[in-house]
């Protein structure tokens, strides 16, 4: 099938390069001409593992494009996905002027039947502002529907997720939009949910606040079981035995971040508002991610008594592992709370610090966990990295001038830890 995606982001560059990797022609369109250059070279803006390998194999096998004219791609497409971004605004709307704009200019040069997918994340009802839209600007009458196509890609792992997915949810209104669907995922064996435009709307927005709230909850637990001594660990591991609860997202820690589940959680908040919901518990779930920031602080500084002049290494920067994406990290509120009372910072992380440079620009940027532990009087790990759980903990040590590990994401033992000489300062143990 011709397929045509809007927008090169994390979602679009992702789906465009497996819907090519299936079988599909696929054109991926953008309107920054220095990221199609990029990619036209076979390279990434993103870093996402085995993403690179796909794009360059359907590249030259001719299944994938990539271009900065919409207008050829939707002339030479039966089916057009949305992908663009959708910024959260002060009110924690999200910003769909780059929807609405992509949508004019869709329907500006469809000629003859298309499909429009919204895979961006987007409020519920914002397929039939796409229809009423489209249906004002289709200067020449082209019949079309409008499906709701969610995703649910993790960042690390979005390539899998694509390729074998828990679900796949389908909104549509007509049985030719549901058959081209079906049609194009014909080649991914999971299990696929047809139902409603707004129910497929709302699938997204409810999975990434459940999720949200799952973390948070382990969070709050983490300060009981701090008051009480008993190990979040060994709590979360066996809430998580029960298969109605399950382990994931049990996680005690400094908070979740990225892009989806902050701007999914306020957008969400906000729509409910405008439907005349208090959603209380969603704005909980958000309070207690705050918190979980500010919490690691305050034992980072009772720690260290005062942090002016402190030298603090801090190991993880991007939002989770496995992902360079620094967007609502929670590195940086924490790394500019430290250098506000006078600590000075140096970091790593093994993707993030070409994105992390702009954003922290008072940190000193190391290409070593080691470099970082010299002459440290703590360190922090912010991030789960893999290649962390294998440090040389007696090196680390040695460079260190004062031994305090504050790991953010428990990802050491404990009695390990201290067994080595140094302070352990954990979540919720």
């Amino acid at each position: 099938m011709n397929i045509s995606v809007i927008g090169t982001g994390y979602v679009g560059l992702t789906a465009g390069a497996c819907l090519a990797k299936i079988g599909h022609n696929v054109i991926c369109v953008d309107h920054d001409k220095e990221k199609i250059a990029i990619l036209n070279q076979g390279n990434m803006p993103i870093y996402e593992p085995g993403l690179k390998e796909i794009v360059v194999e359907c590249m030259a096998n001719g299944k994938l494009k990539f271009s900065t004219e919409i207008r050829s791609a939707v002339e030479n497409s039966l089916v057009c996905f949305i992908a663009v971004g959708t910024p959260p605004m002060e009110s924690g709307e999200p910003d769909l002027t780059y929807v609405e704009n992509v949508v004019r200019e869709i329907a500006t040069w469809m000629f003859d039947y298309r499909l429009i997918v919204e895979k961006s994340t987007v409020p519920v009802k914002t397929a039939q502002w796409i229809k009423r839209t489209i249906e004002r600007y289709n200067q020449h009458q082209a019949p079309f529907d409008v499906a709701s196509n969610p995703e649910f890609l993790r960042e690390g792992s979005a390539v899998q997720d694509f390729l074998e997915p828990d679900r796949i949810v389908i909104g549509v209104e007509t049985e030719q939009a549901k058959n081209l669907m079906l049609e194009i995922y014909q080649p991914i064996k999971a299990p696929v949910i047809v139902t409603d435009l707004a129910s497929a709307e709302l699938i997204k927005h409810c999975s990434n606040a459940f999720l949200a709230m799952k973390i948070s909850f382990i969070n709050a637990v983490a300060v009981i079981c701090e008051l009480v001594g008993a190990d979040v660990v060994e709590v979360a591991n066996g809430m998580g035995m029960d298969k109605r609860i399950g382990r994931a997202f049990l996680n005690a820690g400094i908070g979740y971040g990225g892009f989806c589940f902050p701007k999914d959680l306020r957008a969400f908040i906000r729509i409910a508002e405008e439907l005349g919901y208090d959603f209380r518990l969603l704005q909980e779930v958000e309070k207690i991610n705050e918190e979980a920031k500010k919490r690691f602080v305050r034992k980072i500084k009772s720690a260290l008594w005062n942090l002016r002049e402190k030298r603090i290494g801090v190991l993880g920067l991007a939002f989770k592992p496995n992902t360079d994406d620094m967007r609502f990290a929670p590195s940086i509120d924490i790394i500019n709370e430290l250098l506000s009372e006078g600590a000075k910072v140096r970091a790593y992380d093994p993707q993030a610090m070409e994105k992390a440079q702009p954003i922290l620009t008072r940190v000193e940027f190391c290409n070593n966990p080691i470099a970082v532990a010299n002459d440290a009087d703590l360190l922090a790990i912010l991030t789960e990295w893999d290649e962390f759980r294998s440090l040389d903990l007696n090196l680390i040590k040695r460079r260190m001038r004062v031994p305090i590990l504050a790991d953010g994401r428990n990802l050491f033992d404990r009695k390990t830890v201290e067994s080595l000489g140094f302070t352990y300062i954990g979540v919720g143990r």
